[in-house]
C-alpha cells in the first residue's frame, strides 16, 4: 500500500456475541392496541382497493370518531379518501352534532346527513308512540347508501356491544334491500375478505369487530382523541325510566309520574336522546373512565339503551331490516 492510499477497515459484529446487535435485530413487538390498530387500518385500506365508493357512518360518537381516526392514519399523508355520513333523528344531543360539525369541518370532509325528521315530515315515516326515533333510521340510511351510490359502509360495531353485533363478519354482505341475513356470511381465513357484490347490493365494514369498549377507550387513552364532553361525568338534569336517567326533551319525557333531578353523571354511547340513558360517575377524564369500566360487569348497551331492552332479540330483527 502506497503512502496516498487511504485503508478502510470495515468491522462487522455478529448478534449472537455483540449485545448490541442483537438488540437491534431484535423483532418489532406489537402490544395488543397495536395488533387491533394494524387489523383496521388493514381493513381500511382493503376496503379503498376493492370498492368504488366507500362512505364512514359517523355520529360523532366515540366508535365513529376512533374509526375516523384510524381511516386517517391509514391513508396519512393523503387526505382522508372517504365521504361521511350520519343519519340524524332529530333527538340527538346538540353537543355532539356541534363536534361533529366542527370535525367535519377540521378534517375538510364531506358530510352526507339523511334527516328522519323530513320523512316524519312527509309522511314517509310515522313517530313512534314511546316517542323514540332510533328504530326509525333505517329506512333514511337505506335511501342514503342508495342516493350516494355508496358500496361499501362502514360502521362502528363491536364484538362485545351487542348479541347480533357478534354475530357479523368483518364484510357483511346486504342485499339490494339493504337487509341482513346471517346465513349469507362468508367466512374470512386468514384475514381474506370477500368483497363481491351484486349489483343494488352494498357490503356493511366493521373495522372495529375485535375491539371491546375498554379496547376503545384504552386507544382514545394513548391517541389523546378529543370526544364529546357528554362522556365524562358532568352535572345534568335527568329523569328515571325503566331504571334508566334520561334526558328530557321534546321527544316525550319526562311524564308527570317522572320528577327531574340534577344527577352526576356521563354517557356511555351517545345515541337519540329518547333512548339513551346515563351513568352515574365521577369519572372526569379517560383514566377514570377506563377503570370504571374495568370494574363493569354491564355492557354499554344493555346498560344504556332502551330500545335494545324491547325483546332478546331486537338488535338482530332490526339488522334483518337494514339497520346498523
Amino acid at each position: 500500500m502506497t503512502t496516498t492510499e487511504t485503508e478502510t477497515v470495515v468491522t462487522t459484529t455478529h448478534p449472537a456475541t455483540d449485545p448490541t446487535a442483537r438488540a437491534s435485530a431484535a423483532p418489532l413487538v406489537l402490544d395488543h392496541l397495536d395488533h387491533l390498530e394494524s387489523e383496521a387500518i388493514h381493513i381500511f385500506r382493503e376496503v379503498a382497493g376493492e370498492f368504488e365508493r366507500p362512505v364512514i357512518l359517523f355520529s360523532g360518537g366515540k366508535d365513529s370518531v376512533v374509526m375516523v381516526h384510524l381511516a386517517i392514519k391509514a391513508f396519512a399523508p393523503a387526505p382522508l379518501p372517504f365521504a361521511l355520513l350520519h343519519v340524524d333523528t332529530g333527538h340527538n344531543f346538540p353537543e355532539v352534532l356541534e363536534y361533529r360539525d366542527a370535525t367535519v369541518e377540521r378534517l375538510g370532509v364531506r358530510l352526507v346527513v339523511a334527516n328522519v325528521q323530513d320523512y316524519i315530515d312527509d309522511g314517509r315515516l310515522r313517530e313512534r308512540p314511546d316517542g323514540t326515533r332510533n328504530p326509525l333510521q333505517t329506512v333514511p340510511l337505506l335511501d342514503a347508501i342508495e342516493a350516494g351510490k355508496f358500496d361499501a359502509v362502514f360502521g362502528g360495531g363491536r364484538r362485545d356491544e351487542e348479541k347480533a353485533r357478534a354475530k357479523e363478519r368483518v364484510f357483511s354482505l346486504r342485499d339490494a334491500f339493504g337487509a341482513w341475513d346471517p346465513r349469507r356470511q362468508r367466512p374470512e381465513l386468514w384475514d381474506l375478505y370477500n368483497g363481491r357484490h351484486a349489483p343494488g347490493e352494498h357490503v356493511r365494514v366493521f373495522p372495529l369487530s375485535n375491539w371491546t369498549e375498554l379496547d376503545v377507550w384504552r386507544y382514545i387513552e394513548r391517541e389523546r382523541i378529543a370526544l364529546p364532553e357528554l362522556y365524562y361525568a358532568h352535572e345534568r338534569e335527568v329523569f328515571r325510566r325503566d331504571g334508566m336517567w334520561l334526558t328530557p326533551g321534546e321527544w316525550g319525557g319526562p311524564k308527570d309520574s317522572e320528577p327531574v333531578e340534577t344527577r352526576r353523571v356521563r354517557y356511555r354511547t351517545v345515541g337519540d336522546m329518547s333512548c339513551t340513558g346515563a351513568v352515574e360517575s365521577d369519572a372526569g377524564d379517560v383514566a377514570g373512565v377506563i377503570l370504571e369500566l374495568a370494574a363493569s360487569r354491564l355492557t354499554e348497551r344493555g346498560a344504556t339503551r332502551a330500545d335494545d331492552r324491547l325483546s332478546e332479540a331486537a338488535m338482530e330483527d332490526r339488522k334483518k331490516q337494514g339497520y346498523f
